[in-house]
């Protein structure tokens, strides 16, 4: 099949994008305001886009409270997903009014962060914790822009040392779980993993 997406033409229930453009991590992203209400958001359009700095990007339809937050006090913390906290994971996607604790709700722990003031997750194995770059608003052809793209600096890293194992962080025995189209998701075991070298000069 084709079709144009200005046009929308796939005759499809549902816009197919997401599930082609699959899995993609989920930001679990912490945001702290001016006046010390906190935001815990899961975004699947998330990833890490440079490693010299090391540098995320998170992108959300519409200026919710994470954007806003970070941009009133230039910090935010990622949060690693994991298939045993996905159910807490989803909880968090509920659109709780503004200033009642998202962490709470889902019944998650908020743990203190060393160089940013948001909290990250107690239960979660990896948090980045970053400073807010800029915002850039994704401009498409036609009409104004309803996404708004986050750039953090990493400037700290918490790992769970359960899964450093031989000085290599061992991924896939965290089991991230990661976000296809419509209501699916995938997750990471180590009995799906699989290593390949690059061609010599890649």
């Amino acid at each position: 099949m084709f079709y144009e997406t200005a046009k929308n033409d796939h005759g499809l229930p549902h816009n197919p994008f997401k599930a082609l453009i699959a899995p993609r991590p989920i930001g679990w992203i912490t945001t702290m305001s001016a006046r010390g209400e906190v935001n815990l958001s899961p975004y699947s359009f998330f990833n890490a886009v440079s490693d010299r700095p090391d540098i995320v990007a998170f992108s959300s339809d519409g200026y919710k409270d994470a954007v806003t937050f970070a941009e009133e006090t230039r910090e935010f913390v990622c949060n690693l997903a994991t298939y045993e906290l996905k159910e807490a994971m989803n909880a968090t996607s509920a659109p709780l009014p503004r200033g009642e604790s998202e962490l709470d709700f889902a019944g998650l722990t908020p743990a203190p962060s060393r160089l940013v003031k948001p909290p990250r997750v107690a239960e979660s194995p990896v948090a980045l914790e970053c400073k807010w770059l800029k915002t850039i608003a994704l401009e498409p052809l036609q009409g104004p822009a309803r996404y708004h793209l986050v750039l953090g600096e990493v400037v700290g890293v918490h790992i769970d040392d359960r899964f450093i194992v031989d000085g290599y962080v061992d991924t896939a025995a965290m089991r991230p779980i990661a976000r296809a189209g419509y209501r699916d998701y995938f997750v990471a075991t180590p009995e799906t993993r699989f290593s390949m070298t690059r061609p010599a000069g890649g």
